[in-house]
């Protein structure tokens, strides 16, 4: 098993052939994508993956595929328990660990109901370690189909149990992620912020990367920042503004617009979407991406990055 470096985690998109399978040629050049521009781990069977909208097989198949492609050079990690019924869950979790990834991520919200409180979910989860001795875990706060986010409580249960390596904070919030610090410091979980908003002032923190949707875009300037904010303040300063304000592209509709992304970067992908029909993305929403691309080179070739 890879140990969870820090640094960036892109958060995988699926592409799709016209017909609507899973296009494992262009997920492929994907993944060869993904290393050329540096990244340090992959998520992929996430919701910028489509789970929700993948078959078990899919889920299966899509990891081992991933891990087997990405030939031990980064660690993968992937997530896709999506059934409601806790034994369903632990059945979907067994299939897709046996893959030999490194880490099998949890969906926070897949433990409890909105209404439900904490301490039903430490309930499940410790039942999950219970039946799952040898796999190690991961958390995601996916914001689908409801966003269930870990307070500090909760998280230091996680961190206490020395299962859980890995956090994706979804919070959007530097008070909550220092808090969050606070209690697994010292242990062996780690936390990569989702948001690019806050990344910079949460490296400071300490928290150890970045995983979100905007690796998708631009992944070498995430890995540019959290490798060199330490050594170039001023150009991390310049680098986060352009990326806070770049992450607002994330608003349009993706993962189709990401999608559109790749696609003008060369990669022989369809726009094709489970989750929404691809023929939304407008044209003024394909021109931003356009013009972010443009920007993106322009930046690149002006701060040497």
């Amino acid at each position: 098993m890879r140990e969870m470096v820090d640094g960036v985690w892109p958060t995988m998109i699926t592409p799709f052939t016209e017909s609507g399978k899973i296009d494992y040629s262009g997920l492929e050049r994907l993944i060869a994508w993904y290393l050329d521009h540096g990244v340090d781990g992959l998520f992929t069977v996430c919701q910028s993956s489509e789970m929700f909208f993948l078959s078990l097989e899919e889920r299966v198949e899509m990891a081992r595929f991933v891990k087997e492609k990405v030939e031990g050079k980064i660690p993968v990690i992937a997530s896709g328990h999506i059934s409601d019924d806790l034994t369903r869950q632990i059945d979907e979790i067994e299939r897709i660990a046996s893959t030999g990834i490194d880490s099998f991520v949890l969906v926070t919200n897949r433990l409890a109901k909105p209404e439900e409180p904490d301490a039903v979910w430490i309930r499940h989860a410790q039942m999950l370690l219970e039946r799952l001795p040898n796999i190690r875990f991961g958390l995601y706060e996916c914001p689908y189909p409801y966003k269930r986010l870990l307070n500090p409580e909760v998280l230091s249960w996680c961190a206490s149990t020395n299962r859980f390596y890995f956090l994706k904070d979804t919070s959007c919030s530097l008070t909550d992620i220092r808090a969050k610090m606070e209690v697994v410091q010292g242990s062996q979980l780690k936390i990569y912020n989702a948001n690019s908003a806050t990344l910079l002032e949460s490296l400071k923190m300490g928290v150890a990367g970045f995983s979100g949707i905007m690796g998708n875009f631009h992944p070498d300037l995430y890995v540019w920042l959290t490798k060199n904010w330490r050594r170039e303040p001023q150009k991390a300063e310049w680098v986060q503004s352009f990326l806070s304000t770049a992450a607002l592209i994330g608003l349009q509709q993706y993962p189709v617009n990401a999608k559109y992304h790749l696609q003008r970067m060369g990669m022989p992908i369809s726009l094709v979407s489970r989750c929404q029909e691809y023929s939304s993305l407008t044209a003024v929403e394909r021109l931003e991406v356009e013009n972010l691309n443009l920007l993106c080179s322009l930046l690149r070739e002006q701060w040497s990055l």
